[in-house]
């Protein structure tokens, strides 16, 4: 008995201190299970890094394996080559080369060349990293700074901030956003607070790292007067009165009022045309237009009709085909037909082959003048820029400005897609049906002698009824740009849109400008952006049309000349009838009234390229 006495004794003692060793330590246990960290994201091949470093007033721990510290003291720097977790209220300083994974309540920097860096929050954050993918969300202040990842999103509900990032940029909060310097697509979403974007075909993103400047427009010594936009001069006002549009891949399109009444458009050195009115047999008013183009005069008429205060000026055809030839043109024929174009070897067409592509086969002739159609737009185009580009390059004295009309497009697929053009092709047919329906429509006598038209668009004849013009007609909402126009884009910028390009209106009512909203629906590279929705002026529309119609009468004579010919179909009789309505003398005053137009172009745009509060910092829209 006196034996076991001092062993009981001395177990006793043990007993108390393990009782006294294991209560805090599962006490401390406990309380650091109430705030577990959140899992890692999974670990992905990180790219090189540089060698990290760190430092903390609180414990510090470096190693080459997986990592986890967790505490609510002072600062925690944690710098290792594995999966890092840090869970705590206080400052955190993390730097590595893998996978991070951060939830605090405190102030958080993370630097990392991983892959994946995630940052739950609600105080603030900043990251700087080059990997792909950089996600935040928390109510805090969030700014995300110099990220070449692809992607950066941010969702929070406090002021965010993304700046210089070349990737795809997504954000989306409640408030404020503002968002600079990327070259990928941008998107901006919120319920609350102040949106600012700006970039590329309708994206938020500045080049270079910057926002663009807003458009403004500058007064030269000279007179002339320049609008600014995106870092190129878009138009000028000249001290006479012309307008000069100036589009993206260096066309230019001079428009102003003759003396005599009517516009004087000149589309470059390669042509133009001047109009006058006149009144039609039908006591109507008619816009008689002629047009010199290489060293030839060619005139067309147009009939006037008033809508809601002016007057849209519709194409007349010179003459008109037989029934039977618009049947053979606007049903299928017998059999499918392979035709060569012979464009191989020719300039614009190698160019604009990111763009267009023609039918293999064609089973109407709609699917051919289809084809027909686009591609005197874009030969148009690209003449047109090529000349402007060459005029550029010797007033500069070097080739740098042939660059664009020189290089092909882009690459991809071809931006006019079946969808588009088979819209082109459903156009080409209605016309055609119209133009058969008016052949056979009894020709009006000609009224009482009437005077001469004026050739303004304000003032409306006595009881004169209202007609809804092409532009606006709801048979009618697939137009093919047909001259160089500069639209403000959605991102407040200029855009342009040129020949060749394809909208389509998505408004009947035109607004206080009296314009529509049209939607893109193919444009060549540096244009507007397709997808993307801009206001154009049904005057513009009007004149698309106008061309439209244009050129599928030259069509219809290139088919009527080669019926039975390059393995197209025979026609049935291919004889026409004037249109006495549509029969315009030429007027061979415009030819020099264009050269004097073009020189007063030249100077005025020699003046503002030399003002330097004018001059922009670059030509395109790249």
């Amino acid at each position: 008995m006196k034996l076991t006495r001092p062993c009981t004794t001395i177990m006793a003692r043990w007993l108390l201190i393990l009782i006294l060793i294991t209560v805090p330590s599962l006490a401390w246990g406990q309380k650091n299970k109430s705030a577990p960290a959140p899992k890692a994201a999974p670990a992905a091949h990180a790219a090189p890094a540089s060698h990290p470093s760190g430092g903390g007033a609180g414990g510090a721990k470096a190693g080459g394996g997986g990592a986890t510290t967790a505490n609510r003291g002072g600062g925690t720097t944690t710098a290792n080559k594995g999966a890092t977790t840090t869970a705590n209220k206080g400052a955190t300083t993390t730097a590595n080369k893998g996978t991070t994974t951060t939830a605090n309540k405190g102030t958080t920097t993370t630097a990392n060349k991983g892959t994946t860096t995630t940052t739950a929050n609600k105080g603030a954050t900043t990251t700087a990293n080059k990997g792909t993918t950089t996600t935040t969300a928390g109510k805090g202040a969030t700014t995300t700074t110099a990220g070449k990842s692809a992607t950066t999103t941010t969702a929070g509900k406090g002021a965010t901030t993304t700046t210089a990032g070349k990737g795809t940029t997504t954000t989306a909060g409640k408030g404020a956003t503002t968002t600079a310097g990327g070259k990928g697509t941008t998107a901006a979403g919120g319920k609350a607070g102040a949106t600012n974007t700006a970039g590329k075909g309708g994206a938020a993103a500045g080049k270079g790292g910057a926002a663009k400047a807003p458009a403004k427009t500058v007064t030269t010594k000279g007179g002339n007067t320049a609008r600014v936009s995106g870092g190129r001069v878009t138009s000028i006002k000249t001290a006479h009165g012309a307008t000069i549009t100036r589009g993206a891949h260096g066309a230019t399109r001079v428009e102003s009022r003759r003396p005599g009444g009517g516009r004087l458009v000149n589309t470059g050195r390669h042509g133009g045309y001047g109009e006058r009115g006149y009144r039609g047999r039908d006591g109507h008013r008619y816009m008689g237009r002629t047009y010199y183009r290489g060293g030839h005069y060619y005139a067309y008429g147009y009939r006037g009709g008033y809508y809601h205060g002016g007057y849209y000026y519709g194409y007349v055809p010179a003459y008109y085909y037989g029934p039977a030839f618009y049947g053979w043109a606007y049903n299928p024929w017998a059999a499918p037909v392979v035709y060569s174009w012979g464009w191989g070897g020719a300039p614009w067409y190698g160019y604009y082959g990111y763009y267009f592509n023609p039918y293999p086969a064609y089973a109407t002739a709609a699917l051919w003048m289809t084809d027909y159609v686009i591609s005197q737009n874009l030969q148009a185009a690209y003449e047109a820029q090529a000349a402007a580009n060459a005029n550029a390059a010797a007033a500069q004295g070097d080739a740098s400005a042939q660059q664009d009309a020189s290089n092909g497009g882009g690459g991809g697929g071809v931006a006019l897609t079946p969808e588009v053009k088979q819209a082109i092709a459903d156009e080409v047919k209605a016309q055609l049906a119209a133009e058969q329906a008016a052949a056979q429509a009894p020709q009006p006598a000609a009224a009482a002698a009437a005077p001469a038209a004026a050739a303004d668009n304000t003032s409306a004849d006595a009881n004169q009824p209202e007609e809804v013009p092409a532009a606006l007609d709801p048979n009618h909402r697939t137009f093919i740009v047909s001259d160089v126009l500069n639209e403000t884009g959605p991102d407040g910028q200029d855009c342009s849109l040129s020949a060749g390009d394809v909208v389509t209106r998505i408004d009947d009512t035109p607004d206080a400008n009296k314009s529509v909203k049209v939607l893109v629906s193919a444009s060549q590279k540096s244009d507007c952006a397709s997808g993307s929705q801009v206001a154009v002026a049904v005057d513009d529309l009007q004149e698309m049309h106008n061309h439209f119609r244009e050129q599928l009468d030259s069509g219809l004579k290139t088919l009527a000349d080669n019926q039975g010919k390059n393995g197209l179909p025979a026609a049935p009789d291919t004889k026409t009838k004037p249109n006495p309505d549509g029969q315009v003398k030429p007027d061979t005053s415009v030819k020099g009234e264009l050269e004097a137009q073009q020189a007063d172009a030249d100077k005025a745009q020699a003046d503002v390229q030399s003002d330097q509060a004018v001059a922009p910092s670059g030509q395109g829209n790249d």
